[in-house]
């Protein structure tokens, strides 16, 4: 499928349940991408998001479960809510220093990603945006960070290495963001019960207790 360049927008629900579609090129025209514009195109294995996109919408890319990689540009400012939900075959994930903040379940269920970058642009993590991301080993919460959701790593089992470059007030780390994954918000209390203490905590796999590294 190609998009003429004459298209600004894709709308919602444009395309979702094409599930005979394999690739997508978006021309540098469009700026937007509409709430499930792709969702459930079970067949899509490729998409190439060009610059000029500012916004992905919810639900946009959710289910294409044949999805193994996607970039996402710089001029995106949001990841929608449940956005690439469910994309079980995506193994990595780019997000650029223009996004600001991923929505709820943004990246919840993509059960092969291995490794995510959040940039320090981030100023808020979604309620389950990752969570039952069963395979993700290690993931880095920046500075800017100041609002971690429910469940945002829930069921992440695999996760053994969480890096905090800055602090978060407890009022704003939801007790269950790291949900079956043990006692690491409690843990990034231990010290300073108001705003957390920075740094490394890590645990064995298959464990429920963290330890901050020194």
């Amino acid at each position: 499928m190609t998009i003429p360049d004459s298209v600004t927008s894709i709308g919602g629900w444009v395309f979702d349940g094409c599930k005979s579609l394999t690739s997508v090129t978006i021309p540098g025209s469009v700026t937007s991408i509409g709430d499930s514009a792709f969702g459930s195109c079970v067949s899509l294995t490729s998409v190439t998001i060009p610059g000029s996109v500012t916004s992905i919408g919810a639900w946009a890319f959710s289910r294409c479960s044949r999805l193994t990689s996607v970039t996402i540009p710089g001029s995106v400012t949001s990841i929608g809510e449940w956005a690439f939900n469910g994309c079980s075959r995506l193994t990595s994930v780019t997000i650029p220093g223009s996004v600001t903040s991923i929505g709820r379940g943004a990246f919840g269920a993509c059960t092969s990603l291995a490794s995510v970058t959040i940039p320090g642009s981030v100023t808020s993590i979604g309620e389950s945006a990752f969570g039952g991301c069963t395979s993700l080993a290690s993931v880095t919460i920046p500075n800017n960070v100041t609002s971690i959701g429910n469940d945002a790593f829930g069921s992440c089992r695999s996760l053994t290495s969480v890096k905090f470059e800055g602090t978060i007030a407890s009022a704003k780390f939801n007790r269950s963001a790291f949900y079956s994954s043990g006692d690491l918000r409690d843990k990034f209390y231990a010290t300073d019960k108001a705003k957390g203490t920075p740094g490394t905590y890590t645990r064995p796999y298959n464990s429920n207790t963290w330890a901050l590294q020194l």
